[in-house]
């Protein structure tokens, strides 16, 4: 099953705090291994973590704040401009 960027990054976070199966691991993996782009921002969220876990005494977040992140991280859209047939025909 192929992935789009917009799942892998949302999932980004999930595979950075090991909570994601054997098999989601490896979608994301291959996705990031062909598209250098994610790969640029999962390096930019592993740092992002990297500095939170030292700038916060690697405390754990209660399961309710994870899992209301959790859910916002999911519901972010990265839009893109598509141009309707209409607007190529005129």
């Amino acid at each position: 099953m192929e992935l789009d960027c917009t799942a892998v990054l949302a999932d980004v976070w999930l595979m950075l705090d090991g909570e994601c199966d054997a098999a989601t691991r490896a979608r994301l993996q291959h996705h990031m291994d062909h598209c250098s782009p994610c790969i640029e921002a999962y390096g930019i969220e592993e740092k992002v973590k990297g500095l939170l876990s030292r700038k916060c005494g690697g405390d754990r977040a209660p399961d309710s704040l994870r899992e209301r992140l959790t859910v916002e991280f999911r519901r972010t859209v990265t839009i893109t401009n598509v141009e309707s047939p209409q607007a190529t025909e005129s």
